[in-house]
């Protein structure tokens, strides 16, 4: 499963990375959400000793979603070394995600 990225982890677990990070910002009751769960699922377990795949629940961790101006949701981003460098808003497949967490290896 994904890394749960909360309010009180997300020093230690993104800021302290040295892999590259992909974050999904998703809540509850998002239907477009729970298409791209899964999708997000399958990179965490293709991508997982390469990269951190995590999900944040915006309704749960206000202060991740707010330092990033997340509106939208789903909203995906891409960080290396604790910067952000993409970002992907809305339901995306599978293919797109993966290009651009390639292009951040």
């Amino acid at each position: 499963m994904a890394v749960e990225i909360t309010d009180a982890n997300y020093a230690e677990i993104v800021q302290k990375s040295e892999k590259p990070v992909m974050i999904d910002f998703w809540a509850q009751w998002c239907g477009p959400c729970r298409l791209v769960g899964p999708v997000v699922e399958e990179l965490y377990q293709e991508y997982g000793d390469r990269a951190v795949v995590g999900k944040v629940d915006v309704d749960a961790n206000p202060e991740v979603s707010a330092k990033f101006g997340i509106r939208n949701i789903p909203t995906i981003i891409f960080l290396k070394n604790g910067e952000m460098v993409d970002k992907s808003v809305g339901a995306v497949p599978k293919n797109v995600l993966a290009e651009k967490l390639d292009a951040i290896m």
